[in-house]
């Protein structure tokens, strides 16, 4: 057993004399009490006289020994030992040292099976023995015990020796044999977890919060990933069975193990993250570190990105801010083929506008845009008008609620027909909500065998959105704000109704999710048209007013900005359209010629004074 008491022996007097003096140099400096051992170095079977010294003080009344002696000690310390053979063949050794003990008892006895002699930390040592498998403790390696609470276990040359020496360097296995320093083969190791304390519902203590940081371990995984050549690094449980399939084989894989290296540097790539994320919070308010990561994780592969030519696959954000967050990122599929890049980015946005909603409310979706959204306490009723205002755009869209879809819900959209022709079954790509009972989403399965649908949480406020530009990123809030939040201020001579300001109210929620230039029109809570995506913004109100027809007169319109013409331009031609209402940010050096506009022809006109644009 390595470490075991035994009556100290030489392996040759070049040893027995190293180690004579290295113990008249120590006790020339201090008062110690030293416990003699002979290690078995595991790579040669010779045995290795070694002092586990347990230091109790330092006398500051005895003369330290001259300089000149002090160098010719060290010296002979240090100095290369000529009687030393190249290496003999090494016993194979695995150090584990585990938080998660997933799957442990199957990875120890599969590496005892295959000759590894597994050597362990203390709960991973205990979990191994209860399972009735042999181990070595660390402490018997190092001749020292766990210390400060634990924070110093592995951090020692008699484990780092052994991992990060280079077998194809004869000086470094020379330095081995040296010092009694067995190798590792095998490093498996995973980390406090520390993402899971920092994210419980329960409020951590700074404190707490700093001693689940993992030292020890990221030093042993980096080690083991840096001479991946020599050592396998695991740090996942699924690459257990992998792991000891590569053993079984004795092959030289270099891809196999540069691949177990890339992972284990990611792994402690998002460890260092998520710490780093955590720490910035409890420095500063400010929401813009100068330096940030973001750690994703692969959910899926794609077949193919926006078009078939584009190699794609989906990430899911790890970052702290994300826990529990919602969004369609986390949504569970209960049914249909698998998503593929457009179908996230059109259900993303549709989730994101009906979530928006507090009354129940459908919202129709197509290339991200929303094309129809109604409000009623009657979600079908919703669902038929949300459907009505665009059902040429609706076709191949996605729909989505903001309540729960039960049985009669799902027997609508299954049967309902087109508004076109009423003969034609509405098809979908994507319905999406956040729950379904257990018979809605029985029913609903009966639609399609390729219908998604996606049960997802309501996204949470105040995260950081991200867009990649060309070299870069740009980060901003998200854009929150809702009817609740702002002011309606009538600037007009005439002041609009309730139902005029409740409809303005809707267009201008709506709009919020339309791509600039943006115009809704909404009646009785129910979008009749939008224009979206066009270079003037007279252009999306001619769309919005042609797909609106005759409704539009009596209708509150919403502009995602200021109108730049009002005479002879958008706002002039939404008057003559008999738009009731029109609700706009305002700001424009010209706002006074919208505001004589709408007097001229009795219209109402509100400014938000908030702008919502979206490229």
């Amino acid at each position: 057993m390595l470490g075991s008491p035994t009556a100290p022996t030489s392996s040759s007097a070049a040893a027995a004399a190293a180690a004579a003096v290295a113990a008249a140099f120590r006790s020339s400096l201090l008062h110690s009490t030293t416990t003699h051992r002979t290690r078995t170095c595991p790579s040669t079977s010779h045995q290795v006289p070694v002092a586990c010294v347990r230091l109790q003080s330092c006398s500051s009344s005895r003369a330290a020994p001259p300089i000149k002696a002090m160098a010719a000690e060290a010296e002979i310390l240090s100095a290369p030992d000529k009687e030393l053979r190249p290496s003999a063949p090494r016993s194979k050794q695995a150090l584990i040292s585990l938080s998660d003990k997933t799957d442990l008892a199957f990875l120890g006895k599969g590496l005892q099976e295959l000759g590894y002699t597994v050597v362990s930390t203390g709960g991973t040592a205990s979990a191994l023995e209860n399972a009735g498998l042999s181990v070595s403790k660390v402490e018997q390696l190092t001749c020292f015990p766990e210390m400060l609470d634990g924070r110093v276990k592995t951090l020692h040359p008699h484990i780092h020796g052994g991992i990060l020496a280079r077998r194809d360097q004869q000086h470094h296995m020379e330095a081995l044999d040296k010092h009694g320093i067995g190798t590792f083969d095998v490093v498996v190791v995973n980390l406090y977890p520390f993402y899971d304390k920092v994210t419980s519902a329960a409020d951590i203590e700074f404190e707490d919060g700093i001693e689940n940081v993992d030292i020890g371990g990221p030093a042993m995984i980096r080690a083991a990933a840096k001479n991946h050549k020599d050592v396998l690094v695991v740090v996942d449980s699924h690459d257990y069975p992998a792991l000891l399939e590569f053993l079984k084989s004795n092959g030289d894989d270099q891809q196999f193990r540069r691949k177990l290296a890339w992972k284990a540097f990611q792994h402690v790539a998002s460890y260092d993250s998520a710490v780093s994320e955590w720490l910035w919070r409890q420095t500063t308010g400010e929401k813009f570190p100068p330096s940030l990561t973001v750690p994703l994780s692969l959910k899926s592969s794609l077949r193919y990105g926006e078009n078939p030519h584009q190699k794609a696959a989906f990430y899911v954000d790890k970052s702290l801010a994300e826990v529990n967050g919602g969004g369609i990122a986390t949504a569970i599929q209960h049914h249909g083929k698998e998503m593929s890049y457009n179908n996230y980015l059109d259900a993303d946005a549709a989730w994101n506008c009906v979530s928006e909603f507090s009354d129940p409310t459908c919202v129709v979706v197509k290339h991200t845009n929303p094309c129809g959204v109604a409000s009623r306490g009657d979600i079908l009723e919703a669902y038929r008008l949300a459907v009505k205002a665009d059902p040429v755009s609706a076709f191949g869209g996605i729909v989505a609620f903001n309540v729960e879809i039960d049985e009669n819900l799902a027997r609508e959209i299954r049967e309902f027909r087109s508004p076109t022709d009423g003969e034609t079954r509405m098809f979908y790509e994507i319905v999406v909500a956040p729950k379904y009972s257990k018979k809605g989403l029985e029913v609903l399965r009966g639609k399609s065998k390729t219908l998604r649908i996606l049960e997802a949480k309501k996204n949470e406020k105040g995260k950081l959105s991200l867009r990649q530009v060309g070299g870069g990123w740009l980060a901003q809030d998200s854009d929150d704000l809702t009817p609740a939040d702002i002011q309606f201020n009538a600037v007009s001579g005439t002041t609009p109704q309730e139902s005029e300001l409740e409809d303005a109210k809707l267009a201008w929620l709506c709009v919020k999710h339309v791509k600039s230039n943006a115009i809704v029109i909404v009646k009785n809570k129910c979008m009749l048209g939008m224009g979206s995506g066009q270079p003037n913004r007279l252009e999306s109100l001619r769309i919005a007013m042609r797909k609106s027809g005759e409704e539009v007169k009596g209708a509150a319109l919403a502009s995602d900005a200021f109108f730049p013409f009002a005479w002879n331009d958008a706002v002039e031609e939404a008057c003559q359209s008999g738009i009731a209402v029109i609700a706009e940010p305002g700001g424009s050096i010209r706002d006074q010629d919208a505001i004589e506009c709408c007097n001229k022809y009795g219209i109402s006109l509100v400014f938000t004074n908030v702008r919502h644009f979206r490229h």
